[in-house]
């Protein structure tokens, strides 16, 4: 399953907010077997991310769009995704059900009703702003609390192989690892990144956990031995 994560926000683009939301759903999407092949950020700026969105849709198997929620005049997410996909916004009956037992918005409480036609609503039990699926697009919000316990009401519908993960600390440079870094590749079938820092993190990825761990000891016996500092 191949997946992109798009971002909305004028404040991540600015560097006013770090962009935690796409790093906590690219661990958690790789956890769980998915493959995250892209993260986009965008402006709160309707046409750029209905446009964002129909491509990004077109392109993988599902696409999570993070912000741009509520009910300010610069919250445009839910009607960009609406158009992406050619539908009106309606007030959705789940939408109505959920407020009317719990509280809405302070201003307009109407605002929180509308979704895109034929969505599937997702109730925001850490906040108020709901989210919605339409088709292979999952809408949540932007604060990171309301996201990540959206994200778990849905996490069930994205899998994927499960991967294994080894790191080889190595005390040497990293233009010095390129001969064992391609041996590793023609022997096993793993995917190689190397980090450098205080040192270099070789980390190597798979599916078989056997292979993964066969490679990581094929390392350590040629490299210079390191230790992770810091993080």
């Amino acid at each position: 399953m191949d997946v992109a994560v798009l971002t909305v926000g004028d404040e991540v683009l600015a560097g006013e907010t770090t962009n935690t939301n796409a790093a906590w759903l690219g661990q958690r999407l790789t956890e769980r077997g998915v493959d995250v092949e892209r993260v986009v950020v965008v402006p709160d700026e309707h046409d750029t991310i209905e446009t964002t969105v129909r491509r990004l849709t077109s392109e993988y198997d599902a696409v999570l769009v993070t912000g741009g929620l509520g009910p300010t005049p610069d919250d445009v997410t839910m009607a960009a995704v609406a158009a992406a996909f050619d539908r009106g916004m309606v007030d959705h009956p789940d939408a109505i059900a959920w407020f009317e037992t719990h509280d809405g918005y302070s201003n307009d409480a109407k605002s929180a009703t509308r979704l895109p036609a034929d969505a599937r609503f997702l109730a925001n039990e850490a906040g108020v702003a709901p989210g919605a699926v339409v088709e292979n697009c999952y809408v949540l919000p932007g604060v990171p609390s309301e996201m990540r316990a959206m994200f778990e009401r849905v996490a069930s519908e994205f899998t994927g192989a499960k991967r294994y993960v080894e790191t080889v600390y190595a005390a040497e440079p990293e233009s010095a690892l390129v001969d064992r870094i391609e041996g590793i590749r023609d022997r096993f079938d793993v995917t190689v990144g190397s980090y450098p820092g205080d040192g270099v993190k070789v980390r190597l990825r798979g599916t078989d956990g056997a292979t993964v761990a066969e490679a990581a000891a094929w390392l350590r016996e040629r490299v210079e031995s390191g230790e992770e500092r810091g993080t």
